[in-house]
């Protein structure tokens, strides 16, 4: 058997290709819409992907599950458990309970481990080759590295009404009657590591066993001990906020993800090409690091820095469905201008036209700050902090309002249009993200130095 996991770390997210290397057949489990690594590394391993699936509808990122049957006219496997509510909405074999999908001598059996969703699949794998027992079980997010999937996220972000309840209770029965009934020996592979907000605890090694998570995890002895009011009370308390972005995802994942297909080449521009097309109305993304980009940046545009949390930052600030304007991106090349538009094409930001590969040239406008000791010194100020909720609970500025940067373009009624906006995070980097985001929209925003931490570090008075 082949078996590999391809895992992003912008999004803590983890897919999977599995290979039966006698007769060359494949499936991947929770594929990304970056198709082409995963056709790249079955043909180097002589493979043919024949299936695709996925665990269920993901709420943190776009699906290539869609994009890649079409690519490779492999058949699309689809869960057709849970509630009407939550059925997809395009063309695929269903899946239930107990249903088998077969890749040579590899057995993939589907299990309703409902809880995270209503319609979630696990996978029991069995190498035929070697056994007729599971070895493997693809959790998604069902069961994670030192904890389970979060049930309250069609209420935060797809517009539930007190699904977590029921959630918290289906998760129960999943885990007492799906997950403990299974030898300690079984692999448990899931879809997500530390960093997804598809949970609150989840650990940063790629993978556990079910006698791992039976002996230590923080939920095993409430499940055994029979004790669901207590797992669903811990469960449910201290999730962090919903990026808003999640509902968009849900909606688009339900009713089958865009096809990208062949994408056009990227454009490049000049600097004076950009200042152009900025004022025809593209949207221009600045990955500089967040020195450069306060130091000076062009005006009305987007602080997105290039690295591991691209994606996510991005999806905090731009919303698809709000503005279709077109996106020019800062990029030293086109090789790293299409790695970026493949970033944010996971999370269905799909309008790149081009890059730019420098500034030189154009004006550009510093961003304000202010130092916490002279906070004070900007009148009338309405201090903003853009952290989750639980890092403001364990200590705030005084007259702070809390607001998560992913949640901020969707509630710009809840800001004052006339007052300065003084905007942290914990130490810098989602502020300054929001803080241009704020300025494009045409608010005043200065950026407190050094943000939380450097109000801490001089000792000043916190709540």
């Amino acid at each position: 058997m082949y078996f590999k996991q391809f895992y992003d770390e912008d999004l803590a997210q983890g897919s999977y290709l599995i290979g039966c290397q006698k007769t060359g057949e494949a499936i991947v489990v929770d594929g990304r819409r970056d198709i082409q690594v995963f056709i790249d590394e079955a043909e180097r391993n002589g493979l043919n992907i024949t299936a695709v699936t996925e665990t269920h509808i993901h709420a943190d990122y776009l699906s290539g599950s869609r994009e890649l049957a079409e690519a490779t006219g492999a058949k699309l496997y689809l869960s057709d458990e849970g509630d009407e509510d939550w059925k997809y909405g395009f063309d695929g074999v269903k899946l239930y309970d107990g249903d088998e999908i077969r890749i040579g001598n590899i057995v993939l059996k589907a299990v309703h481990t409902p809880g995270h969703t209503p319609e979630h699949l696990s996978f029991l794998i069995t190498d035929g080759a070697t056994t007729d027992q599971p070895g493997f079980f693809l959790t998604g997010d069902f069961v994670f590295v030192g904890d389970v999937g979060r049930p309250d996220l069609l209420d935060e972000a797809a517009g539930g009404v007190d699904t977590r309840f029921e959630g918290a209770q289906r998760l129960f029965a999943s885990l007492r009657d799906r997950f403990l009934t299974l030898p300690d020996y079984v692999q448990v592979w899931p879809a997500h590591g530390a960093g997804s907000a598809c949970g609150k605890e989840l650990g940063a090694v790629a993978s556990t066993t079910v006698g791992y998570e039976r002996n230590f995890s923080w939920w095993a002895d409430y499940v055994r001990n029979g004790d669901e009011a207590g797992f669903a009370d811990e469960l449910l308390s201290g999730q962090p906020d919903a990026p808003l972005y999640f509902g968009r995802m849900k909606r688009q994942n339900k009713a089958g993800p865009a096809l990208l297909g062949e994408r056009p080449l990227l454009s490049l521009y000049t600097p004076e090409e950009l200042t152009d097309k900025i004022e025809q109305g593209a949207v221009f993304i600045d990955t500089r690091n967040r020195e450069a980009f306060n130091a000076g940046h062009l005006p009305g545009s987007l602080h997105i820095p290039a690295g591991k949390r691209f994606a996510t930052y991005a999806s905090y600030i731009i919303d698809p469905e709000r503005t279709e304007a077109p996106l020019i991106v800062l990029a030293d090349s086109i090789g790293t201008a299409n790695d970026l538009r493949d970033k944010l094409a996971y999370v269905g930001i799909d309008h790149v036209v081009g890059f730019a590969t420098g500034l030189e040239g154009l004006e550009l406008t510093p961003a304000l700050t202010v130092a916490p000791e002279k906070l004070d010194s900007v009148d009338d100020r309405f201090i903003l902090d853009v952290r989750t909720k639980n890092e403001h609970d364990e200590g705030h500025i005084p007259g702070a309002t809390q607001l998560h940067a992913g949640r901020i373009v969707w509630n710009l009624g809840e800001l004052p249009d006339e007052r300065p906006i003084v905007l942290h995070c914990q130490s810098g980097a989602r502020a300054t993200v929001a803080a241009s985001a704020l300025r494009a929209e045409g608010y005043q925003v200065y950026e407190l130095e050094g943000s939380y931490e450097g109000w801490s570090e001089r000792e000043l008075t916190t709540v």
